[in-house]
C-alpha cells in the first residue's frame, strides 16, 4: 500500500488542476468547497480533478501535512500548492488565477 504522502504527491503531479475538497464538484459538502468549485468554473477550468477528503480520512489528514496548510479545500495547479478558498477568491478577483489556469 502506498504511503499517504506519496499518494498525495502522485495525485497532485498527475493532474494539471487538483482540488482537495469536502464533497464532490457536483455536491460540495461545505461552503468553502462550493466557493472553490464556482471560482474554478468561472476561471475556465474544464479538466478539474477533485478528491473528496470526507471519503478518505487518511488523505484528509495527510493533505494538511503535505502543504503545511490546516484547512480544506486546497488547490494545486501543475503540482504546486496554490492555497485555500480565501486565497483563491483573492487571486480570482485580481485575475491572477485565470492566468494561472490558462498557462
Amino acid at each position: 500500500m502506498m504511503d499517504t504522502q506519496a499518494k498525495i504527491k502522485e495525485i497532485v503531479t498527475s493532474h494539471p488542476v487538483v482540488l482537495f475538497m469536502k464533497g464532490t464538484a457536483q455536491f460540495p459538502q461545505c461552503g468553502f468547497s462550493g466557493n472553490a468549485i464556482n471560482i474554478l468554473k468561472s476561471s475556465g477550468v474544464d479538466k478539474l480533478h477533485t478528491v473528496n477528503v470526507l471519503e478518505e480520512p487518511e488523505i484528509r489528514q495527510g493533505i494538511k501535512e503535505f502543504a503545511n496548510w490546516p484547512t480544506i479545500p486546497q488547490l494545486y495547479i501543475n503540482g504546486e500548492f496554490i492555497g485555500g478558498s480565501d486565497i483563491m477568491t483573492e487571486m480570482f478577483q485580481s485575475g491572477e488565477l485565470q492566468k494561472l489556469v490558462k498557462s
